[in-house]
């Protein structure tokens, strides 16, 4: 099978995603992975007719069939957003007439759906089922403590280096979120107890802080899943547990225990507090007694 060959337009879309916007890295390939598949799937809707080029018809004809693949529609509109920016690129550069995307969204159809979490049993478990013996088991417990205690993406956990834990402030530094944002997370004291530990058994400050044993290279998203699977087993879990589940785990917690959505937020990296209010569906009454707050006596509102 010959690899996809990308119409030069999108080559430089793409290009401009990278190098104008300085989109990161893997926002970029997500990009790349939805254009060749929109590419490859409209092809046998309109044939040799290129996607800027497509009608609203044609691309409500394709959701009908992704749909009926089982795409979700979270999936589906997240394509329809990547498709809706190459088209706003096609139409500025004078290739298309219009953007028969720009303001549709699926938005009626959307359900949110309450992410995997653990609870605070499991959470408990889950640590404790990390022993910190050896040097080994000290820097799988703080992957483990990391990425629940400060809700890291994967990603940002591989990516952090020694220069990124700012000691005089107890925080950790994410310098390319999602998005390529930067932010600042405070570090429990619990985790903190034991960064501390971790670094000054280190020898030298520079470079990856989360490293391979062997060959003292930078952590890769397989040997962290590797590492929180280990422990899952260890722990008896019997649900699957990912390390998203710990970040959804961080933020669930940090709900129920009344922080504030936009703090939470923050914490998460999200662009705003509106893509953290799915956490809401994991906490049900929370809604409804924030409303009840209006008309408790004394200082109520109603």
């Amino acid at each position: 099978m010959s690899k996809l060959r990308l119409d030069p337009l999108i080559e430089g879309y793409l290009d401009y995603q990278s190098k104008i916007r300085r989109l990161a890295p893997r926002s970029v390939v997500d990009i790349k992975c939805t254009l060749k598949r929109a590419v490859t799937s409209l092809e046998k809707v309109r044939p040799a007719v290129p996607l800027w080029k497509l009608t609203l018809a044609d691309y409500m004809t394709w959701l009908n069939q992704q749909r009926e693949a089982g795409y979700s529609p979270q999936s589906l509109n997240k394509d329809i957003s990547h498709l809706r920016g190459l088209l706003e690129y096609a139409w500025r550069s004078g290739r298309a007439d219009r953007n028969v995307l720009d303001g549709f969204s699926l938005q009626d159809s959307v359900r949110l759906v309450a992410p995997k979490f653990l609870s605070i049993e499991d959470a408990r478990r889950l640590v404790e089922a990390c022993p910190s013996h050896t040097r080994l088991e000290r820097r799988n417990r703080l992957v483990i403590l990391l990425l629940y205690g400060c809700g890291l993406r994967t990603s940002e956990l591989c990516q952090l280096d020694f220069a990124d834990v700012d000691i005089e402030r107890q925080e950790v530094v994410v310098r390319h979120g999602k998005g390529d944002r930067a932010r600042r997370i405070p570090v429990p004291d619990a985790v903190w107890t034991v960064l501390l530990a971790f670094l000054a058994e280190r020898k030298g400050r520079r470079g990856a802080l989360i490293q391979t044993e062997k060959k003292q290279t930078r952590f890769s998203s397989k040997d962290v899943c590797a590492v929180v699977q280990a422990a899952t087993l260890k722990a008896g879990l019997t649900q699957m547990v990912t390390a998203k589940t710990l970040r959804h785990s961080f933020a669930t917690h940090l709900m129920d225990r009344g922080v504030d959505l936009a703090v939470i937020a923050s914490l998460m990296g999200h662009r705003s507090a509106q893509e953290t209010g799915v956490y809401l569906h994991a906490l049900p009454g929370r809604r409804e007694h924030a409303v009840k707050l209006l008309s408790k006596k004394p200082g109520g509102l109603l």
